[in-house]
């Protein structure tokens, strides 16, 4: 099967957790499925970026005449042309992504996509009035096209749903790819260390956007509440917290850093590649995960792969997703209740806690995973494997392939 895949969208290095994801789903393609062929429809702009996908002897790259930046005239260009160039090309089915499916007249091959989130839905506020209508409407119209609407999550699911109940007999729930992660190559750590002026297990990370539902703002207020306790001689001296992450509202946070008084313990990396950011979550005391709406979250289940104790919410899917894994904070807008939390989470990394996290790992789980974080047994999550999501994608292909061709 010939398998086109959309990314004229993606804007390296500010789109965050969708290229991300994007990113993963391709590796899994080129090392996992070794029976399809896989097109990757890019940009101009972002060509170069999807280099590393040639090294797949299953993935060919084809250019479109249009830059991910230009994001009105490439959606013209989308609803004009490209379906046409999909058929051309020989692709048997095409899965997009993201939300937004083009509005062909006609779909020549049989279309998959992925939903992530209805964060418009949920938060109005951060978009324009015609920025909130113009996703409803992509919403619907690729619950009503598409052949087959992926979602991340149960939660997904159901949010999706309530909103769009005539989709009910083509949404799939597929968690998103997680990939295992690679070692932290010997000396990456201490220059990753020494660049942003850290030491190991003496700060606590944070992977995220500065946008409002990532509720940075109250772990910045429980950071400074900590800062004035030590201060005050009555508790101890605060880690610094580390922030890597694209997109948000910058200007409020940097003023929110000056109003609290915490400049001198928040570091914000800004955008990371991964290697840095998994030097990172290798030398962070806890991983810290405020947000409160998600469409699946994956920089939890990195961080506990690695070992590392996670503090943060049960909004949304990131219970379900986490699988109760991590310590949570039953007020995730209330300050103190994130002190306690970080608290408890500390006395428990101090404890024994390999047996109960290698109760949810797999036969891959030893001891000489143990060793390599530090003792702290890791947390494997097989259900996000690539290996374990790819053959659903592929599955997913399949069957929209399939429907397609009984209703000829």
């Amino acid at each position: 099967m010939k398998i086109g895949i959309y990314a004229l969208w993606m804007r390296p290095g500010i789109v965050g957790g969708t290229e991300s994801f994007l990113r993963a789903l391709l590796e899994g393609f080129g090392t996992v499925d070794q029976e399809n062929q896989y097109l990757l429809f890019t940009a101009r702009d972002n060509y170069e970026s999807f280099a590393p996908v040639e090294e797949y002897s299953n993935m060919t790259r084809v250019k479109c005449p249009v830059d991910a930046a230009n994001r009105a005239a490439r959606v013209a260009w989308e609803n004009l042309f490209f379906d046409s160039l999909v058929r051309k090309s020989g692709a048997e089915v095409l899965y997009i992504p993201i939300y937004s499916k083009p509005r062909s007249r006609g779909d020549s091959v049989p279309y998959v996509v992925t939903i992530h989130d209805l964060q418009a839905l949920h938060y109005p506020e951060y978009f324009s009035k015609g920025r909130v209508e113009y996703m409803k409407q992509a919403w619907r119209h690729t619950c009503r096209t598409a052949d087959l609407v992926v979602v991340s999550s149960e939660y997904g699911k159901k949010d999706l749903l309530r909103f769009c109940p005539e989709a009910a007999g083509k949404v799939r729930m597929i968690y998103d790819p997680v990939p295992a992660g690679k070692a932290v190559e010997p000396g990456k750590l201490a220059a990753v260390l020494e660049e942003y002026d850290l030491r190991e297990e003496k700060y606590d990370y944070c992977v995220s956007s500065l946008l409002p539902h990532k509720n940075l703002l109250t772990v910045l207020k429980a950071l400074s509440l900590q800062k004035e306790k030590w201060r005050a001689g009555r508790g101890p001296e605060p880690a610094k917290l580390v922030i890597s992450g694209v997109g948000g509202d910058r200007e409020s946070f940097e003023r929110a850093l000056g109003d609290l008084r915490i400049r001198d313990l928040v570091v914000d990396t800004g955008y990371v590649s991964n290697e840095e950011r998994d030097a990172l979550y290798e030398g962070c005391r806890l991983f810290l995960f405020p947000s409160i709406f998600e469409g699946f979250g994956i920089p939890p289940i990195e961080a506990m792969r690695r070992g590392k104790r996670v503090v943060m919410t049960k909004k949304s899917c990131l219970l379900e997703v986490t699988k109760g894994q991590a310590t949570y904070v039953e007020k995730p807008m209330d300050p103190d209740a994130w002190t306690e939390a970080m608290g408890q989470a500390l006395q428990l990394a101090a404890g024994d806690l390999e047996r109960e996290a290698l109760s949810l790992g797999t036969e891959t789980t030893g001891q000489e995973e143990a060793e390599d974080c530090g003792g702290k047994a890791p947390v494997i999550f097989p259900d996000y494997l690539t290996e374990t999501i790819v053959p659903l994608y592929v599955e997913a292909f399949e069957d929209a392939r399939k429907a397609r061709e009984s209703h000829k």
